[in-house]
């Protein structure tokens, strides 16, 4: 499967951001699918997953409250929406699915997307 994260932009503190993730190749109606954020000289931090059987979501406590993950079986895509952005969510932000355990982290997952970038200015 590949996948295509799109959304990421420049936006200040207190804004919000809606980034995609298109999936092709075949459904991912069947996978846990994840949103990732690596900033520079950090490494890739969980930031939410969602259920494919239950629409069940997880969220790094960070996140929680601001930011929500759906999916969009019909259109093979997931989303985060992000909301009240802070300086500190500043991150290129990756997609990814199928995994398998907690899904909340990067090994457990087989497929990504490329990053896209969201920065938040104060």
């Amino acid at each position: 499967v590949q996948l295509q994260a799109s959304g990421g932009g420049l936006v200040q503190t207190g804004g919000s951001l809606k980034l995609s993730c298109a999936a092709s190749g075949r459904t991912i109606s069947r996978d846990n699918m994840g949103w990732f954020r690596q900033a520079p000289g950090k490494e890739r931090e969980f930031v939410a997953a969602i259920d494919p059987w239950n629409g069940s979501t997880k969220y790094t406590d960070s996140v929680k409250g601001r930011f929500t993950i759906s999916r969009d079986n019909a259109k093979n895509t997931v989303y985060l929406q992000m909301n009240s952005l802070k300086p500190e969510d500043t991150a290129a932000y990756y997609c990814a699915a199928d995994s398998t355990g907690t899904a909340s982290r990067p090994y457990e997952y087989h497929y990504w997307g490329q990053g896209t970038q969201v920065t938040v200015s104060s």
